[in-house]
């Protein structure tokens, strides 16, 4: 009994000195796994402190849509670092931008002057923090960092992150952990109960600051019932502590006691204590199972003693078994031979030299011998010359290789000397004497007949696929030769409809021409004059007026030759801004004719799309006749246009002052030859024709009509991503 109490003990001593070098590692690892968290997200706030359009949300524009963008970047950012949330706040502290914009619980227009991280902050410092939410009443670490201009700073960026996950991940039922602030309060663990306490009474000035600050809530903030504490050589703790549903009276009824193994360690910068509780249940369970086996190694050697008698007994029942077992192989063997002289395939096998030893009937049967007139002769006898070479290398060469069978198709050779086609299988028997071979035969001449009929059929078929794939090529280049001509004439059809384009405004042309043509004809005649009076003053700047009224004309008609000339048709890198030049250049004269005023987005020259700038030209020269058209019976004439990025899209929306359309025609409005003007203002094929080059180009042509009046086209056109800078920050 005193031997496996001392084996108990000493058991324990070395589980608990085990267990402290384990949860020292654990308890590592978990503080490495915490920091590298905090570092993945300590240097964002300040890369997003950087950011235009935050600075600009600040600095000068406050308006709603101000920040409605700064919202959608903030939502967009949060959701790609995967934070619990992100928000801009202003020199007071108000939240003026939050990525939780659109939830109940949106940190915009609220008030977090109070926290430590916006205080760091404003005094031009990066904050970290930990806290419970006031808002959302969650668990987060914050992060915020300055804004400044020039100096001065106007705001913090704020990143707030989940640490619920670092709980969930742990799953060590034996083993706890918890993180403490500086305070020692416990804010994360995976025992829910602990937190929000301590392992250490606080004092109550510690307890009223906490409080104060809001860090924790309404939480009580008391420390957990450490009945016990052994401080050990190594710095970690035994622990005793009392963990219970409820403790009925001092006697401590109704609650349970849990020894554990403390060790704790510090993170660095971020004041945190990393707390890793061992239960000691393993280590005792290790010593009863240490004392168990003492007592077990004990009986062992006891029944020893018995197994030696026994065996002696065995020993004698076993010869009694073997004898038995003998007369069973004779009555297999027996049985075996019978199996192998009834099966449908022929069976031969040789010696190590090749030589026949055993030929069962249906070889019999197959080669017209009988088993003794081929007892130790050759097997080769029994095949075709032809084969002999590569059965006799492979018995020669594998006598004493295990494991190696030979399959191949062969020629019997039978006793009258005809042959036959065979499948034959050459396999090894080890045995005591050596390697011995299993030769296994099947006639396969019906199945040899079966294949030349099956060759026959397949080259007809081949013959008949080579008829069908010919006659589908010719259907084929036909088909390609239809699609060709219908694209040719479709690409006819677009430059049509430009020069319908440029006979409607023929008018406009003329109108715009005759003027400087009237002025060159007067400056002319008056040059005349001047010239006959030797006044060579004023015929020099008479020319000179003619001359700028020549380069007039020629920008008038320059957009025009550009506009008319048929599209290349090849994808490039296009400006808005030269889209917008163009189709103005060709509108002018009839804008204002029109007396309509047209508002262009500015910044175009910054953006670029994919596709064919005569054609685009084209569809906006397009939208904006109809648009022209729309507005015929208008007071005030108006064409809005706005751009938007969507989708690796920038969107040009063309909104006009008409009437807007039907909402029964909404759906027809691309359809060709559809039209919903007047007799003899037009075919129908504009827009029909403008949805098309869009969507060649990887576009999209849409129309609808706007909540305050009006019609509006929506074209897209996919971004150039190596040109366009909005792509880039959108990206960044």
């Amino acid at each position: 009994m005193l031997l496996l109490i001392q084996v108990s003990m000493l058991s324990q001593r070395n589980g608990i000195d085990e267990l402290q070098q384990r949860t020292q590692a654990d308890m590592n690892r978990y503080a490495l796994s915490l920091q590298q968290t905090l570092d993945r997200y300590k240097d964002l706030p300040r890369l997003l402190s950087t950011h235009s359009e935050l600075i600009n949300t600040l600095l000068y524009d406050k308006s709603s849509d101000s920040r409605m963008r700064a919202n959608l970047y903030l939502e967009q950012v949060n959701s790609v670092i995967g934070a619990s949330d992100t928000y801009l706040m202003n020199s007071e502290g108000v939240t003026i931008a939050a990525s939780n914009w659109t939830k109940s619980s949106s940190f915009v227009d609220r008030n977090f002057s109070f926290r430590p991280y916006f205080q760091d902050a404003v005094k031009g410092q990066p904050g970290r923090y930990f806290a419970l939410g006031t808002t959302s009443n969650k668990r987060g670490y914050f992060f915020a960092y300055p804004v400044k201009h020039r100096g001065t700073i106007y705001g913090a960026v704020v990143v707030k992150i989940d640490l619920n996950e670092i709980e969930e991940d742990w799953s060590d039922p034996d083993t706890d952990l918890l993180v403490t602030d500086e305070d020692g309060v416990i804010f994360i663990s995976t025992q829910p109960e602990w937190k929000f306490h301590t392992l250490r009474p606080l004092s109550q000035a510690d307890v009223k600051r906490i409080i104060n600050s809001l860090r924790y809530g309404n939480h009580q903030l008391t420390s957990l019932d450490v009945i016990k504490r052994e401080q050990r050589a190594d710095g970690s703790q035994l622990i005793t502590l009392v963990d219970g549903p409820e403790i009925r009276n001092s006697a401590l009824d109704g609650a349970r006691a849990g020894e554990y193994l403390l060790q704790n360690t510090q993170v660095p910068e971020a004041g945190f204590k990393v707390v890793i509780l061992a239960s000691l249940k393993p280590v005792k369970r290790q010593a009863f199972n240490a004392m168990i086996f003492a007592a077990f190694i004990y009986i062992a050697i006891v029944l020893l003693v018995l197994v030696l008698t026994i065996r002696r007994r065995i020993m004698k029942e076993r010869s009694q078994f073997r004898s038995r077992e003998l007369k069973t192989l004779e009555k297999n063997e027996s049985r075996i031979r019978a199996i192998i002289d009834n099966t449908q395939a022929g069976l031969i096998t040789l010696d190590s030299q090749g030589r026949i030893e055993t030929f069962n009937h249906t070889a019999e049967r197959l080669f017209g011998y009988r088993e003794d007139q081929l007892k130790n002769r050759f097997f080769s006898l029994l095949l075709a010359h032809a084969d002999r070479p590569v059965c006799w290398q492979h018995i020669t060469n594998n006598a004493n290789v295990f494991g190696n069978d030979l399959n191949i198709e062969a020629s019997g050779r039978r006793q009258n000397g005809s042959f036959f086609p065979v499948e034959l299988s050459i396999g090894q028997m080890p045995g005591e004497a050596g390697s011995r071979f299993l030769i296994t035969m099947h006639d396969i001449t019906e199945r040899k007949q079966y294949e030349e009929a099956l060759q026959q059929a397949q080259a007809e078929l081949e013959n008949r696929v080579r008829d069908r794939t010919l006659d589908l090529t010719k259907a084929n280049q036909k088909l390609r030769d239809e699609m060709q001509q219908h694209k040719e004439t479709q690409n006819e059809l677009i430059q049509t409809a430009k020069l319908a384009v440029l006979g409607q405004m023929s008018a406009g042309i003329n109108h715009e021409l005759n003027q400087p043509l009237t002025a060159i004809r007067a400056y002319a005649d008056n040059a005349q004059q001047f010239l006959r009076l030797s006044r060579i003053d004023n015929v020099e700047r008479n020319l000179q007026e003619i001359s700028q009224l020549t380069e007039r004309m020629a920008k008038i008609i320059h957009p025009l030759k550009e506009f008319s000339r048929k599209s290349s048709g090849q994808q490039e890198s296009v400006c808005l801004q030269s889209v917008r030049d163009g189709a103005m250049a060709i509108m002018y004269g009839r804008l204002g004719r029109e007396d309509v005023v047209i508002s262009w987005p500015e910044g175009l020259d910054r953006y670029y799309v994919l596709g064919d700038i005569v054609r685009i030209e084209q569809v906006l020269v397009n939208l904006i006749g109809n648009a022209i058209q729309a507005m015929d019976q208008q007071a005030e004439r108006r064409i809005d246009i706005r751009l938007d990025y969507e989708e690796h899209c920038h969107v040009l929306y063309v909104h006009d002052a008409g009437p807007g359309i039907p909402e029964a025609d909404l759906e027809r409005v691309f359809e060709p030859f559809f039209t919903t003007k007047k007799a003899g203002s037009g075919l129908g094929l504009g827009l029909s024709i403008s949805h098309r080059i869009i969507a060649s180009m990887g576009g999209e042509l849409s129309v609808s009509n706007h909540p305050a009046g009006g019609a509006q086209f929506r074209l897209a056109l996919p971004a150039d991503p190596s040109m366009d800078l909005n792509q880039q920050l959108t990206t960044l």
